[in-house]
């Protein structure tokens, strides 16, 4: 799966987003940048609303100007103020361009990490973004493998050999949506899935499934021996449409798998057992 969307900021001005639309699947936007939250991107609430009014899936990234893991979290805590309240449904990138030559490999990795974890900590999908040379040359491999990794680099080629996440692949994309040129990339993960089913950057919880009977409260389970009260019950599981179950034998593997099929369409936790409050509903 690869999905082709741009990256914006104030520079881009005010795009027509009912355009962009058909033209992109996602859009990054720029939150800010430093330590402040007064230092949000001019453009970003209204772009933020225009991708949620058109439906198009949106991310951020916040710009570093972090020298030190202090500084990170200051500029972790300036980001997520000014994402409050907001649902993203691409990761929250931080953006490592600032003399990185000066910090050297392992404090870059060090900041990075402090910034991406403060986001996850809080409920949030972290990720980095940095030029493919620079993250070869200041970025682990723990740390590169660790977050959502968004890579620059300009061409028809990422000479990269792990995983990415994300490409940028040109600062040139012309589309009618925007005036002048653009960052575009290509992404190769499905992060709105990801960051949905698991609750992050602002979507709600999954709700835990409840459990029809509880394991203690069990009547048969697997490897449980026939007697005629499991006969009963796997014989009006197959007239159900269960055809698989074999009759003769006990509690196994397709009688297991019959159970937590109809534990799923029921809606409950697929525990693979049976108990009163199973029979009740199956033998209807």
């Amino acid at each position: 799966m690869k999905k082709y969307g741009i990256d914006i900021s104030r520079w881009q001005g005010k795009p027509d987003f009912s355009r962009l639309k058909t033209e992109v699947d996602f859009i990054i936007l720029q939150a800010g940048y430093g330590r402040y939250s007064s230092q949000k991107d001019s453009e970003f609430e209204r772009s933020y609303a225009e991708c949620k009014k058109y439906g198009i899936p949106v991310g951020v990234y916040w710009y570093s100007y972090a020298k030190s893991n202090a500084d990170a979290l200051v500029e972790a805590r300036a980001c997520m103020e000014v994402i409050a309240g907001k649902r993203f449904e691409y990761p929250i990138y931080y953006d490592l361009e600032e003399g990185l030559g000066a910090l050297g490999r392992a404090l870059v990795s060090s900041i990075a990490t402090a910034f991406c974890d403060a986001l996850e900590k809080a409920g949030y999908f972290s990720g980095i973004y940095i030029s493919r040379s620079p993250a070869q040359s200041y970025l682990t491999d723990e740390v590169c493998k660790k977050y959502a990794l968004w890579l620059a680099e300009y061409g028809s080629t990422l000479n990269w050999s792990g995983a990415v996440g994300m490409w940028q692949n040109s600062s040139t994309g012309r589309f009618t949506g925007i005036s002048g040129n653009v960052d575009t990339d290509f992404c190769y993960e499905d992060y709105p899935k990801m960051i949905k089913s698991a609750g992050l950057n602002g979507y709600p919880k999954p709700e835990a499934l409840k459990e029809l009977d509880k394991p203690a409260e069990a009547w048969w389970k697997h490897g449980d021996k026939l007697d005629h009260g499991l006969y009963a019950v796997k014989r009006r599981m197959k007239a159900l449409g269960y055809g698989y179950l074999d009759l003769a034998g006990g509690f196994g593997g397709g009688t297991e798998k019959a159970v937590n099929d109809l534990l799923r369409l029921w809606g409950y936790k697929q525990t693979g057992i049976i108990g009163k409050n199973f029979v009740d509903i199956v033998m209807r």
